[in-house]
């Protein structure tokens, strides 16, 4: 299979080495210069992965990522030229997976575009091996909690009756967590397990994206019934009155 990636960002030579490195390793890019040329390809080309320039003319990364989070959990990779804090977590909080800043290896962009696509070429090969027929297979890949359920398999989750919609990522770490009731995991943990390579940067990913399961699947996010924060650690799920 061949996954098709969109790289948007108005300078010509980002996407043209952008676009080299990632042909080279077997991929077919698609481009765009500004943000309204990007969302105008996405929706024709429906691509497998986006890398989005945050600093666009006419709708910038952040407008972009937020429409496209509104139809779509397609993965997106978002690159930022200041590297700020709050860039990145509010990248983060528009629905990114990952983010790079610039100026960055697109050696590395590789990589992360690998982890990313592998983990959900597993996905899908794990739904292919284990079909949902009969009861005893469909549900040994259900999680349910009182007031929520995970179906691996769909990747789906409700929460008090209502569907829930997650990104990639977020559903990724939902998984990972409820799927191991009271192990605390730490941040770093989590980077590695998640996003599948090794991070030498903050963990500020990890923090905006628990922060952001919270206010989707918790009634009370400020005190999280499911998600507890184990202070000076990481995380874990509180699994003892599972179902």
């Amino acid at each position: 299979m061949t996954y098709t990636i969109l790289v948007t960002d108005d300078e010509p030579n980002i996407t043209d080495v952008c676009a080299k490195y990632l042909e080279r390793e077997g991929y077919r890019v698609i481009t765009a210069a500004d943000g309204e040329a990007a969302m105008d390809v996405w929706r024709r080309e429906t691509p497998d992965l986006i890398v989005l320039d945050l600093m666009m003319p006419k709708k910038d990364g952040w407008q972009v990522c937020e429409q496209i989070r509104n139809e779509h959990d397609v993965p997106i990779i978002m690159l930022t030229a200041r590297g700020e804090e709050m860039d990145r977590l509010y990248g983060l909080t528009m629905g990114a997976d990952d983010y790079m800043t610039k100026p960055f290896s697109p050696r590395e962009l590789v990589l992360r575009v690998k982890a990313i696509l592998r983990r959900m070429q597993r996905v899908s090969a794990a739904a292919s091996l284990h079909p949902d027929e009969g009861n005893s297979d469909r549900t040994s890949h259900i999680l349910e909690f009182p007031g929520l359920a995970i179906d691996k398999l769909k990747r789906s989750v409700r929460a008090d009756g209502r569907d829930i919609e997650l990104t990639v990522k977020e559903f990724d770490m939902l998984s990972l967590l409820a799927g191991h009731p009271e192990q605390v995991f730490s941040r770093n943990q989590l980077l590695n397990q998640i996003w599948d390579i090794d991070y030498f940067g903050d963990t500020t990913t990890v923090t905006v994206h628990i922060r952001r399961l919270r206010e989707k699947i918790e009634r009370n996010p400020s005190e999280p019934k499911y998600i507890k924060t184990v202070w000076g650690i990481g995380y874990k799920f509180e699994g003892r009155d599972s179902l």
